[in-house]
């Protein structure tokens, strides 16, 4: 278990670095720290692995928890420090998350997890679209397209988790919205980035999906 683990700590390391270097270098540069960005999706897939190990996750649903994770780390970065989410990462997060989820309903026990999924990502981006239109101050373009993604995801665990989701990250967005105003953060004046929240809440669905939506997941 221990090289195991290892192994993935080291993998998840690259995919941060990857991750980072792909932000520096996009058409829209937002560079985050490499050494947080590798070093957190390090922990984060090592958080994952371990789960899968020592608890009843099965190994069909584990892509998806670390392609989720894979992305929680430098987009939670690029969003704190420049208060926007970048299309380098949020539309390749359709094709990694979809890919996922496919091999999850292709060797899953559950027939309709793709259909759920699609359904859920529509859904949860419409919701957010509609939030956008009319306060774009509180809820960015980012956010919106990082949310169909995520949604699929959230609804391949079943529908309250959407709800869940969106409650956790509308806490963690005023968490950081108090934080900011006693800390006096220039760069929110605008208001507290959301996309934390939302790759926050839906890393918990991903990684405890029973907990999440009372679904059983199988074996």
């Amino acid at each position: 278990m221990f090289w195991g683990l290892l192994i993935i700590a080291v993998a998840g390391g690259f995919t941060g670095w990857a991750a980072s270097r792909v932000l520096r270098h996009a058409r829209r540069p937002a560079a985050v720290p490499v050494r947080w960005c590798a070093a957190g999706t390090a922990v984060l897939w090592s958080g994952v692995a371990w789960r899968w190990w020592a608890s009843d996750m099965p190994g069909w649903w584990l892509p998806v928890p670390l392609a989720v994770t894979a992305l929680a780390v430098p987009l939670t970065l690029a969003d704190l420090a420049h208060r926007r989410l970048p299309d380098a990462l949020t539309l390749p997060a359709y094709p990694l998350a979809g890919g996922a989820l496919a091999v999850a309903a292709a060797c899953g026990p559950d027939g309709t997890l793709a259909l759920r999924a699609a359904l859920a990502a529509v859904v949860f981006a419409g919701v957010h679209a509609l939030v956008h239109t009319v306060a774009p101050a509180a809820l960015g373009a980012g956010d919106v397209k990082l949310s169909g993604s995520l949604g699929g995801v959230l609804g391949a665990t079943g529908w309250p988790a959407l709800v869940i989701a969106a409650g956790t990250a509308a806490v963690v967005t005023l968490v950081l919205a108090g934080a900011a105003a006693l800390l006096r953060v220039d760069r929110w004046r605008g208001g507290a980035p959301h996309g934390p929240g939302l790759l926050a809440a839906t890393c918990l669905v991903a990684v405890f999906p029973p907990m999440a939506s009372g679904v059983d997941m199988g074996s």
